[in-house]
């Protein structure tokens, strides 16, 4: 066979294979017959090196390279989003549909909203909303506040120690919040706090991570701005919040929207403070569907899905900006 036979052998082979390997990928973890799959992405797997052996020119593996990559950036969201995709086929599915075995993938009917009802009859997840809202608008707020605070005292003031204070602070996250759960519990208790929603709020009315991340890209902005400002007669305070908060929004954002998924999704520390029902947040609130003896686990599907969907629309609508802030608050310079 001539070098231009090989080439068009090797092309015929090539393009099939790739497909039938990547078909055979895909229908692997959600078809009944799984030795099908795994013999058509083994077989597109032999037919894609058959053809890159029979052409293997610059572009068929520039092609190959680049179907790898997608492929594998394929497989990696297909892994990430199945426990979401899981959770709000479960929340259609029936008590029995939950109990089959092997697993079925999808619910028999995706129109039946009967495990909402019945989780929002079960539960006044009306007042575990408004909780959640108070907590994250006041841990929002705070947090900013004190977080801009720090930021600027650690990037613009002088004052003897700076570097060594920030540095222990920085060795602080190395902590883990486990570690400090029984002293910050007993001293909620000990103020009177416990089993109220401030006590939800409180321990976490500042961050050395956001202090972190805001810091550095204060850092960034010239020295040059801030000593023409003074010049001008311009006070520290007023430095702050009309020139280096508006250049530092991008941060600011990803602060704000950082924190306030961390405090919506919050559950361990509303399980220890937490007593009355009427107190519980969302993330909490679910455990109304729990049990002695085990779980209604389409119910608990069924609240999940309310719970976590906010979280997510914010995370589709403000990916971008928290990418960004973290990659620019993390360089100086």
């Amino acid at each position: 066979m001539d070098k231009r036979g090989k080439k068009i052998a090797g092309t015929m082979l090539y393009v099939p294979g790739v497909l039938l390997m990547v078909l055979g990928i895909i229908y692997l973890p959600i078809t009944a017959s799984m030795s099908l799959a795994v013999a058509a992405a083994l077989g597109g797997a032999a037919m894609t090196a058959a053809g890159l052996y029979l052409n293997h020119s610059h572009k068929t593996k520039t092609l190959t390279a680049r179907t790898v990559r997608y492929v594998l950036l394929s497989l990696g969201a297909v892994i990430m989003m199945f426990p979401f995709y899981w959770m709000l086929s479960s929340a259609f599915k029936t008590s029995a549909e939950m109990n089959l075995f092997p697993p079925s993938m999808a619910p028999n009917n995706w129109f039946d909203y009967g495990n909402f009802v019945v989780a929002f009859e079960t539960a006044p997840f009306a007042r575990y909303f408004m909780n959640s809202v108070i907590v994250v608008l006041s841990s929002v707020v705070i947090t900013a506040f004190t977080t801009i605070l720090g930021a600027f005292a650690f990037s613009r003031l002088k004052f003897p120690g700076k570097e060594i204070l920030f540095s222990l602070l920085l060795s602080m996250m190395m902590v883990p919040f486990e570690i400090l759960v029984i002293t910050n519990y007993q001293t909620i208790v000990k103020i009177g706090l416990s089993d109220t929603l401030y006590a939800l709020v409180l321990p976490f009315i500042s961050s050395i991570f956001y202090t972190y991340i805001l810091r550095n890209f204060f850092s960034s902005i010239p020295d040059g701005l801030y000593w023409s400002a003074r010049v001008d007669g311009c006070t520290n305070w007023r430095y702050l919040w009309k020139i280096m908060v508006p250049i530092g929004r991008p941060a600011l954002m990803t602060i704000i929207l950082l924190n306030a998924m961390a405090s919506w999704n919050s559950f361990m520390w509303p399980l220890l403070v937490i007593k009355r029902d009427t107190n519980r947040t969302l993330p909490f609130g679910l455990y109304s569907f729990t049990t002695e003896v085990g779980a209604n686990n389409e119910l608990l599907m069924a609240a999940s899905s309310v719970v976590v969907m906010p979280m997510i629309l914010l995370f589709f609508l403000a990916r971008k900006q928290i990418v960004n802030g973290v990659a620019r608050g993390g360089i100086k310079g």
